[in-house]
């Protein structure tokens, strides 16, 4: 599979693994519409890319109708009903791994169910058992292990050997598998089997929630039958704002949409006027630090903001951050890190429907918790909660936790719309911004766009330090320039490092022509009819 395709008419399809690009090619290629095309490949990718996402995490989802209207489909789970502060009395913070980890309800199904029923209201016939099928198949008769699935297993065997179902899923012989192994995971094929035919509603209120609660109470997880049968995702208005070329649109609270907005906003107001110079990445890197510092001031449970996020998008406000970014001088930056394994993908039909779609179990294999009787693997999206009752994040039962996922979408004046986004926790708005600004802003290719040499700001993956992190393939003199300003720099090793996120995305033309393309740092590409 190709990295980039374009000059498509019936849609494209692009995910960072290329089974799942390929099994929304075919739902598109049978005549199904993009968000039927989206649910086949969120179920294919759990199935053969667990360490990035499974059926145990969550999802959020960007749709652009044909009509042109443009709204969120939320699928977050809470915490559950027994996830009081008082039950990690014995702990400092929650605990990353382990059934105590695993505190919140799965999302992410709902969301598909939500999709669905949107598909089906503009027009989509594609039975469920079909859109399951790949997934079933990949998950019964097994799966090519990737590198990344080697290499993040081998890196964190201590952490995840310990937590329950783990090993007897995820292990060949108590080893890490090697690349290239094949991989079964047949209670979740018995799983998605059985929704293909009861329908996804049961994963919450059926046989699978009951088998789902009966292994989390066993294990000693906080969520109950009840909080699973309370579950239900719901459509909201994205985030929005305005720039010079068009409306951006991203993900409201518990997301971290709001960042990705403030950070192209205040971009846009530098008017930069060249892409892959100091004043390009010095402008996103400086805009990320004031973006950041209002995310974890005011993002937090949509039920609990401190403030309207209305006004934090207001084009006065923007002015006056925007402002105050030094253009020659890296302003100071400690800040505490988010790390997050995720997949974006996204799809794209003749309609008009273009689809961003983010899914995740929080860190690499979430919890590490894989309930026996489902093959659920749940996430441990929870960790994001703080114990202390004061903070703006604080844990109680039925609250959303905060999520480093949000998918993007761009309406442009010129007739585009560009659906895109990555994996890679604080790095996704970062991300977002280096491929949106070269693409769009600069008009490099897509695919020149998804190649080119990225940077992180954070101390995420492992890191030591809180500093500005570069791939080696950027010139000298700009590395050199940047650490004049007083960034703190380190040259990353690798020229395409997965610390830099996993992204793509999906353009349809104003002559109803797609493009698509993914990430070379990935498993995936974009495949298209």
């Amino acid at each position: 599979m190709t990295l980039h395709t374009a000059g498509h008419r019936r849609g494209v399809a692009a995910a960072p693994h290329h089974a799942a690009a390929e099994a929304g090619r075919a739902v598109l290629a049978d005549g199904g519409n993009a968000l039927e095309a989206m649910v086949a490949m969120a179920a294919m990718i759990a199935a053969i890319y667990p360490h990035m996402t499974h059926v145990g995490g969550d999802g959020f989802w960007l749709v652009h109708e044909p009509g042109g209207k443009v709204r969120a489909l939320m699928a977050p789970g809470p915490a559950g009903t027994n996830a009081r502060v008082e039950l990690y009395r014995e702990h400092e913070a929650i605990p990353t791994r382990g059934p105590l980890a695993a505190l919140t309800v799965p999302g992410a199904v709902s969301g598909w169910a939500l999709a669905l029923e949107a598909a089906k209201a503009l027009g989509g016939k594609t039975p469920l058992s079909v859109l399951l099928a790949p997934a079933i198949k990949a998950a019964r008769e097994g799966y090519v292990v990737s590198a990344s699935q080697n290499a993040l297993t081998t890196t964190h065997l201590a952490a995840l050997e310990k937590s329950p179902g783990f090993a007897e899923v995820f292990l060949a012989d108590g080893k890490p598998p090697e690349t290239g192994a094949t991989m079964r995971q047949p209670a979740l094929a018995a799983t998605l089997d059985h929704l293909a035919q009861a329908g996804l509603d049961d994963f919450y209120r059926g046989d699978v929630g009951r088998e789902i609660a009966a292994d989390l109470d066993r294990i000693g997880s906080p969520v109950t039958r009840a909080d699973l049968a309370a579950q239900r995702a719901y459509v909201t208005a994205p985030l929005s704002t305005r720039i010079a070329v068009g409306t951006l649109h991203n993900a409201p609270p518990p997301t971290q949409g709001l960042a990705s907005l403030i950070i192209m906003a205040l971009f846009d107001r530098l008017r930069v006027a060249q892409a892959e110079g100091f004043d390009h990445v010095h402008g996103i890197v400086e805009a990320t630090k004031r973006a950041f510092i209002v995310r974890d001031r005011v993002v937090t449970d949509p039920d609990r903001l401190p403030v309207p996020l209305d006004t934090l998008l207001d084009p006065q406000r923007l002015d006056a951050e925007a402002a105050k970014i030094d253009r020659r001088r890296a302003a100071p930056w400690p800040h505490k890190d988010d790390k997050g394994d995720t997949v974006w993908m996204g799809a794209a039909d003749a309609s008009g429907l273009v689809v961003s779609y983010i899914q995740s179990i929080y860190w690499e294999f979430g919890s590490g918790c894989v309930l026996p009787r489902t093959g659920v693997l749940m996430q441990n999206r929870g960790a994001s909660f703080s114990l202390d009752p004061k903070a703006l994040r604080a844990l109680a039962p039925g609250r959303k936790p905060f999520h480093t996922l949000n998918p993007a979408l761009a309406v442009l004046k010129d007739g585009r719309v560009m659906a895109y986004g990555t994996m890679g926790g604080d790095g996704q708005p970062q991300t977002q911004a280096a491929v949106f600004s070269r693409h769009v802003l600069f008009g490099q290719g897509l695919a020149e766009a998804l190649d080119a040499p990225r940077w992180l700001l954070g101390r995420t993956w492992g890191a030591a330090r809180d500093n500005l992190r570069l791939e080696p393939r950027f010139p000298d003199r700009l590395v050199d320039r940047l650490l004049s300003a007083g960034h703190e720099i380190e040259l990353v090793p690798e020229p395409y490092s997965v610390t830099m996120g996993h992204a793509g995305a999906v353009v349809m033309h104003p002559d109803g022509s797609i493009e698509g393309g993914h990430d070379p740092r990935a498993d995936g590409g974009a495949a298209g009819v």
